[in-house]
């Protein structure tokens, strides 16, 4: 599918940014958005500025190594974490970063979100929510880590620092979001009720086939 024309595009980011504070996901300077553009560059939110606040003027260009390209603000710290997302998937367009309250709890926790018991959440976004383990900001243990849980799945908790979706699209991006602190929220009440219980093998199996069928997922690799 073509991208959307790049005055459309620098709209959508602006916009979705927004929608994450307005949602509650993010405060302060918390979290980030970047989308793939055409000859391997990143439109990105600046570092500093609060989501709700972000407009087109801020929004800044940069290389898949990071350089800044086009803008007058500075990128986001956590800059790496998308460009080990978009090494791992070439297909994904658009990365985001958020601190949804029930997903990051579990993060917090050292939980992974599961068990994996709703058939939405299959098809949508796989038989697994990983939480990449701790580590420090900026180190390349924690760049390797988020690399290899972009390989394989569409959303993960980032242990201490929220989520992270992957997306064809910003609207697909901002929707897996939604669906993982959903899920964090019905996993929380379910677990004070009883014992959760996991989708059947047989089940699960079904369910991954028509994720697959629908185009969903991580790419075969050529």
């Amino acid at each position: 599918m073509p991208s959307p024309p790049l005055p459309k595009l620098r709209a959508e980011l602006v916009a979705v940014s927004r929608r994450l504070h307005q949602m509650g996901w993010v405060a302060n300077h918390d979290g980030n958005v970047s989308v793939r553009l055409t000859g391997e560059r990143l439109l990105i939110t600046p570092t500093a500025v609060s989501k709700l606040d972000v407009d087109d003027s801020m929004l800044i260009v940069v290389d898949l190594q990071g350089k800044v390209l086009e803008g007058r603000k500075k990128p986001f710290s956590e800059l790496e974490l998308h460009l080990a997302a978009y090494r791992a998937r070439p297909e994904v367009d658009c990365v985001l970063h958020a601190h949804p309250p029930h997903a990051t709890a579990f993060g917090l926790v050292g939980l992974e979100l599961g068990p994996v018991a709703m058939p939405e959440l299959v098809v949508s976004l796989g038989d697994s929510l990983p939480t990449v383990p701790r580590l420090m900001p900026k180190t390349p243990e924690l760049v390797q880590a988020v690399e290899g849980a972009a390989s394989k799945v569409d959303a993960m908790l980032l242990a201490g620092n929220g989520a992270l979706t992957l997306g064809a699209s910003l609207e697909q991006a901002l929707l897996r979001m939604e669906l993982v602190e959903h899920y964090a929220k019905i996993v929380s009440i379910a677990k004070g009720l009883g014992t959760v219980q996991a989708l059947p093998a047989g089940e699960l199996s079904k369910l991954l086939e028509a994720r697959a069928k629908a185009g969903l997922g991580p790419k075969p690799k050529a």
